[in-house]
């Protein structure tokens, strides 16, 4: 069985997380999404999602791709992921082109899988306040 994982913050889950998790699964038999905890989201990441990490992680298992979730904490622990998880293919964003190069030393393929250019979480968030001052 060929088990793939990809990670993030999965938060206000549009058919830009529905397209990278589709095709992650196309990669393999077998997908782990590592979702963000509110902890690491505040403490690493400096933001705050919309939705709780359980209702993120709720809507990431009803996805018919998605076969577990596991919560990410934090930076480091992929490489303790792909050992325990016995993952053959990592798979990110091509916004994170190249920083996770170094999984490949654990015996991983590393592949970064175009955006949906058009949709973002970000961009959902800044067009909501612009309607929201209208």
């Amino acid at each position: 069985m060929k088990k793939v994982i990809t990670y993030g913050t999965f938060d206000l889950i549009h058919y830009g997380h529905i397209n990278l998790l589709k095709h992650a699964k196309q990669l393999g038999d077998y997908l782990i999404v590592a979702c963000s905890t509110d902890e690491f989201n505040l403490n690493a990441k400096d933001k705050k999602a919309y939705f709780s990490y359980e209702q993120r992680k709720s809507l990431l298992e009803s996805v018919r791709y998605v076969d577990l979730v596991i919560p990410e904490n934090s930076w480091e622990q992929k490489i303790n992921d792909i050992h325990e998880f016995k993952i053959d293919v990592f798979v990110i964003g091509d916004d994170w082109a190249g920083q996770f190069d170094y999984l490949r030393n654990e015996g991983c393929e590393v592949i970064y899988l175009p955006r949906t250019p058009e949709i973002s979480t970000t961009q959902i968030k800044s067009d909501l306040n612009r309607n929201k001052k209208k």
